[in-house]
Formats: structure tokens, C-alpha cells, sequence
């Protein structure tokens, strides 16, 4: 495979005070966001960008290192350096909004496979999110979730079975958990709490996301609450780190 010509993108300026690597780096971002770069195409090798941009082979590895770590740029060894897929953006950390209609949204065609979906003995660590007694059972519903077919996130959820019963022989292949709490329970969640963590990816990961051993991942804790201020769900999501970003918007 030929790699794709970067020249009128890489015309670096010593003369100013922005870092060499920093350069390279944004006109290779540039020139994958304005379409020259395309998914799957190879860039070219450092010693070709060496000469191009006559500037040192640490400070292009730099550059390429950082597009590599961020989800840009992905290596296969002894074949070289290709651009990646485009991240999705989750905006699920501005608003209260199912991944079905994020997705749709994007332009995406979601899907969702059910692992289990059972009631379990409750946990002492789970049931205090929920503020519910340690020994009562809850609903256990875990999934993947997919986006134009490819795995993006492995979710885990826990939700009171008692107050859920109803929901039994729900689908949830095709229906949303809480859109399915609010029309057979009555019951609204109107606000979530959430914590980001960075992990890297464990060989279950890898077995039903797809994603190598050892990966970044963002593990996402969610509790949902009703407008009155009952926690009603905890729900673990494990998302790809090299498909999925994440935006937050703030007003001041």
C-alpha cells in the first residue's frame, strides 16, 4: 500500500514558538479532519517524514506517538502507521439521553445484544448505592452495545427487583431500560450521577469487545435517581477508549 502524500500539510515553522512535534502533529489531525487522510490509509514512514519536514527522527516519533496514544493513528508491525476510525463522541455527560438515540443521532445504526438478564442476591457494595437493604434482590441485566455493528460498550446493570418486577419479560434487545422503568413502573429517572475512570482493557474486553489486552478503556459508574431522589439503578459501562470520546460542555 502507498502512503498517502502529506507535503502541503507539513510545512513546519522553526521560527515559531510552538514545539516542532506539536506542528507535525496538527497537520496531520488537519489533514485526516479535511478529508486527505482517509480510514485505513497509511501515512508516510518517519524517514519519509524526516525529509519532508527535515526535522529529526525523535521529534516525528513524538508526534506520532501522541496520535497513536489519543486513537488517530493505529501501527500494525511491520506494515506500518494507518488512521483510524473517528471516534464517537458521547455526550451523555451534558444530558440524560439513551444510547439508541445518541447514536441515531449521529447518524449511527445502534444494536444491543443481551448477555443475561436474571434476578440475583443482592450486594452488600450494590444494594448501598440504592440505599436498599443488603439482602435484597436485584434485577442484573448485562449487555453489549453497538454502534453500525461494531462493539463499543459492555455494560453492566443492577436495579431493584422487587420494585421492578414487571419488567421481567422485557426485551431489551430492542427496548431501553428506563424508558421500560417509566411505562410498566411508573417510575421517571430524571438525574444520573456519574464517575469516569481511565482502565485499560482485561481479556474479557477483549473477548467481547474486541479490543487488545491491555487498551485504554473509560469506565463509566452511573446511579440513576427519580426527580424525588431515590437511586433506582447503578449501572458499570466498560467503553472502548479507541472508538469512544468523551465531551464536556460547561456554562459559565
Amino acid at each position: 500500500m502507498e502512503a498517502v502524500k502529506l507535503d502541503n500539510f507539513l510545512k513546519v515553522d522553526k521560527g515559531i514558538p510552538v514545539p516542532l512535534y506539536y506542528q507535525i502533529k496538527q497537520g496531520i489531525l488537519q489533514a485526516i479532519q479535511e478529508g486527505a487522510l482517509k480510514v485505513e490509509d497509511m501515512i508516510p514512514t518517519e524517514a519519509e517524514l524526516c525529509e519532508i519536514c527535515g526535522i529529526s527522527r525523535p521529534t516525528i516519533r513524538q508526534a506520532l506517538g501522541e496520535l497513536v496514544t489519543e486513537g488517530y493513528l493505529y501501527r500494525l508491525k511491520g506494515k506500518g502507521t494507518f488512521v483510524s476510525k473517528t471516534k464517537i463522541d458521547a455526550k451523555f455527560l451534558n444530558k440524560l439521553q439513551g444510547f439508541n438515540q445518541e447514536m441515531l443521532e449521529k447518524g449511527l445504526k445502534p444494536s444491543t445484544k443481551v448477555i443475561n438478564f436474571l434476578c440475583v442476591p443482592g450486594r452488600e457494595d450494590i444494594n448501598a448505592k440504592m440505599k436498599l437493604e443488603a439482602t435484597e434482590p436485584l434485577f442484573y441485566l448485562e449487555r453489549i452495545r453497538y454502534a453500525d455493528d461494531e462493539p463499543l460498550v459492555y455494560v453492566e446493570s443492577y436495579f431493584p427487583y422487587r420494585q421492578f418486577q414487571m419488567l421481567t419479560n422485557v426485551d431489551f434487545v430492542q427496548s431501553s431500560l428506563y424508558q421500560s422503568m417509566r411505562d410498566l413502573a411508573q417510575v421517571d429517572v430524571t438525574r444520573v450521577q456519574r464517575v469516569l475512570e481511565a482502565v485499560n482493557a482485561k481479556k474479557r474486553d477483549e473477548d467481547l469487545l474486541g479490543i487488545p489486552k491491555g487498551k485504554a478503556m473509560v469506565r463509566v459508574q452511573t446511579v440513576g435517581f427519580t426527580k424525588e431522589g431515590r437511586a433506582v439503578e447503578y449501572s458499570v459501562a466498560r467503553y472502548r477508549g479507541d472508538r469512544t470520546s468523551f465531551s464536556i460542555e460547561l456554562q459559565v
